[in-house]
């Protein structure tokens, strides 16, 4: 399974999801730090549900990493988070 789509199915199993955008931008950073053949080491990551009403910038941030958890934390280089509720 590719890892954009592990990232898709743990959020949404996770959150009551609106809306959710996953691209892997790897090869826009080939030959930067982290970067692997094949990709799948940089993520842009848009997330709209409302579990994030109330709560701060970190604690929204804090609660995706739960999410996907640290096995698939570790895999990932760079991600980039925009969580709106």
């Amino acid at each position: 399974m590719l890892v954009k789509d592990e990232i898709e199915s743990a959020l949404r199993k996770v959150f009551t999801v609106e809306r959710l955008e996953v691209a892997d931008v790897s090869e826009a950073h080939r030959g930067h730090s982290g970067f692997r053949e094949g990709g799948q080491t940089h993520f842009d990551v848009a997330i709209t549900a409302p579990d994030f009403v109330g709560l701060s910038r970190l604690a929204k941030h804090r609660a995706v990493h739960s999410a996907l958890g640290t096995e698939l934390i570790g895999r990932i280089h760079a991600l980039s988070l925009d969580i709106a509720p």
